[in-house]
């Protein structure tokens, strides 16, 4: 069994920064990818980021050259840093694992979401 849990979401200005976390419990950590997740308001979920076991990153479009995603195996935490947040940013933020060590294979256990919101 594993259990995600996310923390960090909140209130931000537009261009400002928020660091979300993704404390993993019940879990080999380090064996498994694992990716960030967002769903807004009448959109649906979309994949923000991913890092395989072997440390290998991939990022939507829309985020990359401002989000970085990346993983403390010791810790068994991963992170999403969010910089130059804009206001098409606002969604609720899920942190997910993988089914392998590649995240081409999806994403099978989710945590219960945190808010993020940018306001203009």
């Amino acid at each position: 069994q594993v259990q995600l849990v996310e923390s960090g979401g909140g209130l931000v200005q537009a261009g400002g920064s928020l660091r979300l976390s993704c404390a993993a419990s019940g879990s080999i950590f380090s064996s498994y990818a694992m990716g960030w997740y967002r769903q807004a308001p009448g959109k649906e979920r979309e994949l923000v980021a991913a890092i395989s076991s072997g440390g290998f990153t991939s990022y939507a479009d829309s985020v990359k050259g401002r989000f970085t995603i990346y993983r403390d195996n010791v810790k068994k935490t991963l992170y999403l840093q969010m910089n130059s947040l804009k206001p098409e940013d606002t969604a609720i933020y899920y942190c997910a694992r993988g089914v392998s060590g590649s995240y081409s294979s999806g994403f099978g256990s989710w945590g219960q979401g945190t808010q993020v919101t940018v306001s203009s």
